[in-house]
């Protein structure tokens, strides 16, 4: 079906020209990163919060089951067996599910390119990164391609073959502000991954002084005279050479007359950098829909146990992330089968595992209900 070419083709009475705005979505405020590969590096590859958070959801959703359902009579079990090889395939060493939900985490946006083979059926689902695609729109402001850049070299890629099938799919997160690109959540956790990054470098650099604070010297003669700029040159040398640094830590001190060592010590007030970076962590996990019970975090016990918080994760951020992807995969791929369906078996999910062990139970005890009506409420058959 030629959605684009309809669309494109409306009168003036059709709908208003689209706004578009750029990126993903993400506002730099103060020294935080910008730019989403900025961000990235930041953030997943140098915050261990938000990484294992990342993993937590990616994984799991790799982990997750797809069903094949709803297709029409025309489509047997081979048929059916091809699909799901299709979708649970692995490209360049990364299983699609799994990549898709990264990048529809962080960035907001997932890209499938669908590769046929010789027979004119689908033979790859690849995987394209959402940070090398932009939206090419017509004068509408109604999307007409994608152009895929890496390096100098932008290639065109049209979101429908010949045939008017889907060749490139584009699944994205919820945007209120854009109509060409989703939302992602490594924007909004660029805040707190800051702030998070920043104590870990103090605390570094405080452990690199023995974990003590810098003091003052204090030149304070009887005859109320200052330091010459010689003597201050050489004072200023010696206390760098000798004794700065975490390999001096310690070391004890020979002053001349008129010279005094005060420590500085912190004030409660700038201890409180421990419970910001808590704070900062938390709020981490929050952007990645992450219970921070599950991140390790002291003082979070929002749960009544590990159970319910993996249990939360799983409702609450995997399997809808799961069956968005099911859902824009689906709809991608009937056009070569008509009412193709892929959603996320939830029988397969260890996690939720006593709901389904209560649902048999209420459901092997009602007496009232046939052999086959049984069957039928707990999906078999």
């Amino acid at each position: 079906m030629k959605w684009f070419g309809m669309k494109a083709a409306a009168g003036e009475a059709g709908r208003p020209v689209l706004a578009r705005a750029w990126g993903s979505g993400a506002v730099a405020l103060g020294e935080w990163p910008a730019s989403y590969e900025a961000q990235l590096r930041a953030g997943v590859i140098g915050n261990p919060v938000a990484q294992r958070a990342m993993r937590l959801v990616s994984e799991g959703a790799g982990a997750c089951v797809l069903k094949v359902g709803g297709v029409d009579a025309g489509m047997d079990a081979g048929a059916a067996a091809r699909v799901g090889a299709l979708v649970a395939r692995a490209s360049a060493g990364q299983g699609l599910i799994e990549t898709l939900a990264s990048h529809v985490l962080l960035h907001g946006n997932g890209y499938v390119q669908v590769i046929a083979g010789a027979d004119g059926m689908p033979a790859e689902l690849f995987a394209l990164r959402p940070e090398r695609v932009s939206v090419e729109a017509d004068a509408r402001g109604w999307p007409a391609a994608y152009l895929y850049r890496v390096g100098e070299s932008v290639t065109r890629l049209s979101p429908e073959d010949g045939a008017g099938r889907t060749s490139l799919l584009h699944i994205r997160a919820l945007h209120p502000l854009d109509d060409h690109y989703g939302l992602g959540c490594v924007g909004a956790a660029a805040g707190a991954v800051a702030i998070h990054n920043a104590a870990t470098v103090w605390n570094k650099a405080l452990l690199d002084n023995a974990a003590r604070p810098s003091g003052a010297m204090v030149y304070a003669p009887g005859d109320g005279s200052v330091l010459s700029p010689e003597q201050f040159e050489r004072v200023r040398r010696e206390m760098e050479a000798a004794f700065s640094g975490a390999a001096n830590a310690g070391r004890p001190m020979l002053l001349e007359g008129g010279l005094d060592w005060r420590a500085m010590s912190l004030s409660p007030a700038e201890m409180d950098f421990v419970g910001l970076k808590a704070a900062a962590a938390r709020e981490i996990s929050l952007a990645f829909g992450v219970p921070p019970m599950l991140m390790g975090l002291p003082g979070d016990n929002s749960y009544a146990n590990y159970r319910e918080a993996n249990k939360a994760l799983w409702r609450q951020t995997i399997l809808p992330l799961v069956g968005k992807i099911g859902a824009g995969l689906a709809q991608g791929l009937q056009g070569w089968w008509p009412g193709l369906s892929l959603v996320p078996d939830l029988d397969a999910v260890p996690a939720l595992s006593d709901e389904r062990a209560a649902l048999w139970e209420r459901v092997a005890g009602a007496d009232f209900l046939t052999a086959e009506e049984k069957k039928g409420l707990l999906g078999i058959g």
